[in-house]
């Protein structure tokens, strides 16, 4: 049991993978079951990341929870002192700076639980990914899988021509891919 002048250590907990692969899913359970155990929580996602609401967190079979929208990670800073668990969705889509946001956050007694693409459409490490799994506590990868074989699927196979870094989508943009099939539709698209 703790004491009341003990304080609880804060930690850095990422789910990563690529598209259709549980991430948001996994997100979700994590925060729903801090809020079981009645602990204060704060969801965060990317404002840009609109594609089924505006102000929850949705995962690709639709379950939700509420979170607030932001531009910057810094934004995350100014949680309440007393909140015990951060959740922050499509963490790929933040800059640079939210690693020293979960590491502050964390340090503080936080725990943090981010979830995002690890790799980005041509198969390369995504935005602020690498980093925050350097630093994390707890890394677990989920998978998608494969649409063309079965095999477990590890990327995000983009089927429109968009040479942007970042097109939101889902199934109508985006595949999931083992890496054979992923390399074999790279091949056909060169």
């Amino acid at each position: 049991m703790f004491s009341e002048n003990h304080k609880k250590s804060g930690c850095i907990e990422v789910v990563c993978g690529s598209m259709f692969s549980g991430k948001t899913e996994e997100l979700i359970r994590r925060l729903r079951r801090a809020q079981f155990a009645n602990q204060k929580i704060a969801i965060f996602k990317p404002a840009i990341d609109n594609r089924y609401s505006d102000v929850e967190v949705v995962s690709h079979d639709f379950h939700k929870i509420t979170s607030k929208p932001i531009a910057d990670a810094a934004e995350m800073l100014a949680v309440e002192p007393d909140v015990e668990v951060v959740g922050v969705d499509e963490a790929q889509f933040f800059g640079p700076n939210l690693v020293d946001v979960c590491q502050t956050l964390a340090n503080r007694g936080v725990r943090v639980i981010i979830a995002g693409l690890d790799t980005d459409y041509l198969g390369k490490p995504f935005g602020p990914m690498p980093m925050l799994m350097a630093v994390a506590e707890d890394v677990q990868k989920v998978h998608a899988i494969c649409v063309r074989c079965g095999n477990l699927a590890n990327h995000s196979h983009r089927l429109s021509k968009s040479k942007d870094l970042v097109v939101l989508g889902e199934k109508d943009v985006y595949e999931p891919l083992c890496r054979e099939c992923y390399n074999a539709a790279l091949a056909e698209e060169s």
